[in-house]
């Protein structure tokens, strides 16, 4: 039984900020800059007043300094609304519980991150899935209020299984069309080829990878000791003989894992948040405000 005391937890708050480092093509009116002219939002030039006919954003002061005496109008870009998605491995690993309990990391980042989607005038969505996509835990995006309770509770009590990618790639597919803000959020358990195809499949999209560790796993195994060890992808216990180079080797092979993410990571999108047994919401808000994409 795991006696340590558990970190410290910070509150989770109502909801977080969040920025896109890219412009929507939406028509829809909203929080993020747009490629769209509209009548308010970010000043993009100026322009004759033949080519935009509004007097209304005529700029005198522009218009005095033309020698051909044309008059110029000012034209601003639209800010729009994007789509929202939380893409959740529910395959048996995440069902691991040690410091934490990442099925209950995963629904309090969409209970947030649905908070704030709504709030910016976004639409947001879930899609739960291990080797398929579990039909009760697939919410479209939308845009219409309430129901994210019963959403969210109904992943947190959702009891991980199965194993694969495959849930995956089938909701990359079913997120297809104008470009969207993806959070995956997994332990990232899988193969570099599995990371490979998952990231190549939503590589239209922005995509936040969200990585749940739960430092027991592999971070705090003791140096010494005999472990009975169960590989919940599988459903298969074993004997294991703990050492220091056992120990060590499976750390590094941790490590190996976590460099292979983030290089994947780098070509297809942001760099991975982690997410250690807590969860740092100024570090995540920070994360999502200043990342790239």
């Amino acid at each position: 039984m795991n006696t340590r005391p558990r970190a410290p937890e910070k509150r989770a708050p109502a909801e977080i900020p969040y920025r896109l480092p890219w412009r929507s093509v939406g028509v829809r009116a909203g929080a993020h800059r747009g490629k769209l002219e509209g009548s308010g939002g970010y000043f993009r030039d100026f322009a004759p007043l033949l080519q935009r006919p509004d007097p209304r954003r005529i700029d005198l002061r522009v218009s005095v300094r033309d020698p051909f005496e044309g008059l110029y109008v000012r034209r601003f870009e639209q800010k729009s609304a994007v789509s929202v998605y939380a893409l959740v491995d529910v395959s048996a690993s995440m069902g691991f519980r040690g410091e934490t309990d990442k099925m209950r990391l995963a629904a309090d980042l969409v209970s947030v991150i649905a908070a704030s989607a709504r709030r910016a005038g976004d639409a947001f969505g879930l899609i739960g899935c291990a080797e398929e996509i579990v039909p009760e835990l697939y919410v479209p995006a939308t845009r219409t209020r309430g129901g994210e309770a019963e959403m969210v509770e109904t992943l947190r009590s959702y009891v991980p299984q199965g194993s694969g990618t495959q849930g995956l790639l089938k909701a990359a597919s079913l997120i297809g069309g104008r470009r969207k803000l993806v959070l995956l959020i997994s332990d990232f358990y899988m193969s570099h080829e599995e990371t490979e195809a998952v990231f190549a499949a939503l590589s239209g999209h922005d995509i936040v990878p969200i990585v749940l560790t739960d430092t027991t796993e592999i971070e705090r195994l003791p140096r010494w000791g005999l472990m009975s060890l169960t590989d919940l992808e599988i459903g298969r216990r074993r004997l294991v003989v703990m050492r220091p180079s056992l120990r060590e080797a499976w750390q590094r092979r941790s490590e190996r894992r976590r460099a292979e993410l983030r290089a994947v990571a780098a070509r297809f999108g942001r760099a991975p948040f982690e997410v250690r047994d807590v969860i740092d919401w100024d570090g995540l808000g920070g994360h999502l405000i200043n990342g790239s994409a």
